[in-house]
């Protein structure tokens, strides 16, 4: 007889059309039940339409078919909601208090990184009215699904997305919305997205005003990173994102400076473009760790424009991974 766990390893090889998923990584598979030879399986529906159902049906019962001592494998499709179905380990949102510091930037080269370690990243695109996130990762396709719930796009390296650019009909469509619309969109990419087994990040929207609030409100945050650029105003501003932060009780879990310094090509120098570093300053005044000072770099400029900025790698990208995953772990399981 079969045991769950094999049936398990067998589903886990089955992969959900359209994200390239498999079942287990989707957390679709609800229930299994062994008798003798026979194995009976439950898998969610979410976010399945009728033939990408047919085809899970099909492959499911031949992967576990095809284990020892199973002569017949049946699979029962049940309704369930994304929310009900998802399963996020940890929520860490990037912050900033004004536009223009290069917080998707920050959100991508982390998700990038966290990718890079083996981690299941996803990017919740809250910023509705100026979304990046899709340009900087090259994707134009829409979200598939079905009635029950929508499927995130995902990248060239397995990157799951959900940004509102990738359901307008143009990505230069403007999104002018009030604050309870956007309030609202950000809340159904929350519950109904199908995202599965995930660490999990989401890119706020600048400042201290609804958006932000709503995802504070209504979205378990594990902590969030605070972006910034050395100017002095952007030290002001993030002072009060900050004290937001705290306000609503979410922990600061690292500060990055971004546009920090430039190298001249020929010689190696670092050059302060935008003055004195800032960055250490802020990490003492939010109480967490400087994770990373992160240069003016052409080359990463030229492949965010490409859509290519999985492609980048640089020392100030491996700092930012190390520091960030040690934070991570000192959070525990």
């Amino acid at each position: 007889m079969p045991t769950e766990e094999q049936v398990r390893e067998a589903l886990g090889e089955v992969l959900v059309p359209q994200v390239a998923r498999t079942l287990t990584d989707m957390n679709l598979v609800r229930k299994i039940e062994i008798v003798d030879d026979t194995v009976k399986m439950t898998v969610a529906s979410t976010a399945l339409n009728p033939s990408v159902k047919e085809w899970v049906d099909s492959k499911a019962r031949s992967a576990v078919e095809k284990l020892p001592q199973v002569k017949k494998a049946s699979l029962e499709f049940v309704e369930a909601t994304p929310k009900e179905v998802n399963q996020i380990s940890r929520t860490i949102a990037v912050m900033s208090g004004k536009g223009g510091v290069g917080k998707s930037l920050i959100t991508g080269l982390l998700a990038v990184s966290l990718n890079r370690q083996g981690h299941k990243v996803g990017i919740l695109d809250a910023d509705i009215t100026g979304p990046s996130i899709p340009k900087m990762f090259g994707i134009a396709s829409h979200p598939s699904g079905s009635d029950s719930g929508i499927l995130p796009v995902q990248s060239k390296s397995g990157i799951e997305i959900m940004s509102i650019n990738l359901l307008l009909p143009s990505e230069d469509d403007a999104v002018i919305w009030r604050g309870p619309l956007i309030a609202k969109a950000i809340q159904q990419f929350w519950e109904e997205v199908l995202w599965g087994n995930l660490d999990y990040l989401v890119d706020l929207p600048p400042g201290t005003a609804d958006a932000p609030l709503t995802v504070m409100q209504s979205i378990p945050l594990t902590g969030v990173v605070i972006a910034l650029t050395p100017q002095d105003l952007t030290a002001m501003v993030v002072r009060k994102a900050v004290k937001m932060a705290q306000t609503m009780k979410v922990p600061v879990l690292g500060v990055v400076e971004n546009m920090s310094y430039f190298v001249l090509p020929d010689s190696g120098k670092r050059i302060e473009i935008f003055g004195k570093s800032r960055g250490e300053e802020m990490a003492t005044a939010s109480g967490a760790p400087l994770l990373s000072r992160i240069p003016l770099d052409p080359e990463l400029a030229k492949l965010c424009d490409e859509g290519s900025v999985e492609r980048y790698s640089s020392d100030a990208l491996d700092e930012l991974a190390r520091t960030f995953t040690s934070v991570v772990a000192s959070l525990g399981s």
